[in-house]
């Protein structure tokens, strides 16, 4: 068994010898009345008579770990913690369920209940009560809850806390976790020096080492083991591993905030998950670092916080790891995505990290355009890679995330589009920051930053203007380039759901140098093909459309036979037919749209001008407001 090859005796005589005054102990030892001799954890060993005794009176042999203890120590003093002391031999005694808990526990159980939660609601009138002293609080063998090496589990109920009690697999189990939390209790103590934290500090280098050296994941449980004993470093690492392993949601990096060389990786990071918690009328939470740092941490961190609210924070270290993220930036701003990992990927062995404890560059993952591009697979890719002038082998490169081509749209499920209709615009030979000179609204800001991304959605137009007639339909577009050189915009959701009567396709305003395209495509409620409109224009003539609703299309100019929806559509099914007329556009034009880089927002935006033309003399239209009202009851 491997209980039996545990060293008590060994374990207790360090424990005991390691033990130094907290703050507390100080306190009571200056104000006297108490000596280091009454702080003594250990109590002399009992004698197997008095285990037997104990047995006999109790009517059952105890559990293998918790014999050993008492033969090593008659007891046990915890100094932290909501159990104070652990009796003697002759202090034990059955639990016996004095505050009824039993009946409270059974009462909660239901046909799906677990195992686990069977035997807790059982344990309160069977449990072995250990402590003898303690915060309201209670250390239960339970018999009734064994493994194969027959010991019992140690519960420790919280009697203030309302909670669920702590479940230890053994009380070997309890007593090394107790002695992880003095240790951790005392890390930040200065004369805190032995053995094990000297031990645990070279495994910490050790992780270090492992980590930058891409073996990510032993450096993973070595700083979980050194976390357990409160290590400095060992947290704000192991939160690195996990930032880039797990993806998403809020970190706090420990002590390593305060660290100015650290501010600009971590801080940025932690600004972003608290953004992306935040929610639309409630209350936000105060930015919290986590750790106590001075004014000039405090200051860059306000700044930093204000610029990833804006969507201006721009990820830029130095060097030629720097230099690559700014190439990768360039190409990632405008869709492809796929080429800026590639060119990040290629850089990481020449990071270089401003101080020892930094594992990783994780400032990317707060750029508005690069974080995105660092999804889950690519940061495992990323911890697997050697860095920092590291050896080691490197990873088979993840996937790219980009399908090539135009025809992905039709695909379930349907790309995360929260209507079932989308608009797209493609020009030839622009580029993208020459498209609201074309297509942008009268007197408009010209390109936007995107808003802040609701996890899995695209972004709803915005509203409405007061200054805008009702008949008005101006798209709001994600802007871009695609690989074959053309500048686009794409309306994933427009608010208007198809072109009607007043349509006038913007393709002959934005073709003033070249050639532009149209496509706005709208689905039936079951993922059917409703609508299909393609226009094309050159050099401000627009050249020829059509409109397909269902089997009727309307046409004007004549429409190139490739693209001829009664030709392209022979023989097509109802499922298939979206997806062929796209790839009819995609073949004549060599037209694509970057699909991640539109899923997570990372393209700037442009409020074009009106895809309707006003009413004329004699022409009337109508539009519904849809208002939603809530009982006062």
């Amino acid at each position: 068994m491997i209980e039996n090859r545990f060293n008590w005796q060994q374990f207790l005589r360090r424990w005991q010898e390691e033990w130094i005054p907290d703050e507390d102990d100080m306190e009571d030892l200056t104000e006297g009345g108490l000596t280091l001799a009454d702080l003594a954890l250990a109590a002399p060993p009992a004698a197997e008579a008095e285990i037997t005794a104990a047995e006999q009176r109790l009517g059952a042999r105890l559990p293998p770990s918790y014999r050993q203890f008492l033969e090593a120590s008659n007891g046990w003093r915890l100094d932290k913690g909501a159990i104070y002391r652990l009796g003697a031999a002759h202090e034990i005694g059955w639990f016996g369920d004095p505050f009824g808990l039993t009946a409270l526990y059974r009462e909660g159980l239901a046909e799906h209940s677990t195992e686990q939660e069977v035997l807790l609601a059982g344990m309160w009138r069977r449990a072995l009560q250990l402590e003898t002293d303690s915060d309201a609080s209670y250390a239960l063998l339970d018999p009734g809850d064994t493994d194969e090496d027959g010991e019992w589990a140690l519960y420790v109920y919280k009697g203030w806390s309302g909670e669920l009690p702590d479940r230890y697999p053994s009380f070997r189990s309890y007593m090394q976790r107790m002695y992880q939390a003095f240790h951790s209790d005392r890390a930040h103590l200065p004369g805190f020096v032995n053995g094990t934290t000297r031990a645990l500090d070279a495994e910490v280098e050790r992780a270090r080492e492992e980590a930058l050296s891409g073996r990510w994941e032993s450096a993973r449980e070595l700083l979980t083991e050194a976390r357990r004993y409160g290590r400095p470093g060992a947290w704000g690492m192991l939160r690195q591993l996990e930032v880039l392993s797990h993806g998403g949601g809020y970190y706090g990096f420990g002590e390593l905030v305060a660290d100015p060389r650290y501010t600009g990786e971590l801080v940025p990071v932690m600004a972003a998950g608290y953004l992306r918690d935040d929610r639309p009328g409630r209350m936000p939470d105060r930015f919290v670092l986590g750790a106590e740092t001075d004014d000039g941490v405090t200051a860059a961190a306000d700044a930093i916080l204000a610029q990833v609210r804006d969507r201006t924070y721009r990820y830029a270290p130095g060097g030629a790891f720097g230099r690559a993220v700014a190439e990768a930036w360039e190409s990632a701003r405008w869709g492809d995505t796929d080429t800026a990992w590639r060119v990040i990927r290629a850089a990481l062995p020449s990071w270089s990290p401003p101080g020892p404890d930094l594992l990783a560059p994780l400032g990317l993952l707060a750029d508005p355009v690069l974080g995105p591009v660092v999804t889950r697979e690519r940061g495992l890719e990323l911890l697997a890679t050697p860095r920092a002038g590291r050896d080691g082998p490197v990873p088979d490169p993840a996937p790219d995330l980009d399908l090539p081509g135009l025809c992905w749209p039709a695909d379930p499920p349907r790309w995360n589009a929260p209507h079932d209709s989308y608009r797209c615009l493609w020009v030839e030979g622009a580029e993208p920051e020459a498209l609201p000179g074309l297509v942008g609204e009268d007197g408009g800001a010209g390109l936007t930053a995107p808003p802040g991304r609701r996890a899995g959605w695209f972004h709803h137009g915005p509203a409405q203007r007061d200054d805008r007639t009702p008949w008005e339909d101006r798209a709001v577009v994600s802007v871009g380039r695609t690989d074959s050189g053309w500048a686009f915009g794409c309306d994933p959701a427009p608010r208007t759901s198809s072109p009607g009567n007043f349509f006038v396709s913007p393709a002959a305003a934005a073709s003033r140098d070249g050639r532009a395209v149209v496509l706005w495509v709208r689905r039936t409620r079951d993922g059917g093909l409703a609508v299909f409109h393609l226009s094309v224009a050159e050099r401000g003539e627009e050249q020829y459309a059509y409109t397909l609703r269902g089997t009727d299309v309307e046409r004007s100019g004549p429409v190139p036979g490739a693209l001829d929806p009664e030709r392209v559509l022979r023989g097509v099914g109802e499922a298939d037919r979206e997806r062929c007329l796209l790839a009819a556009v995609q073949d004549e034009f060599g037209l694509s749209l970057p699909r991640h880089a539109l899923v997570e927002g990372i393209l700037p935006q442009l409020t074009t001008r009106s895809w309707n033309r006003a009413p004329r003399e004699g022409e009337a239209y109508a539009y519904t407001t849809v208002r939603s009202f809530r009982s006062g009851r």
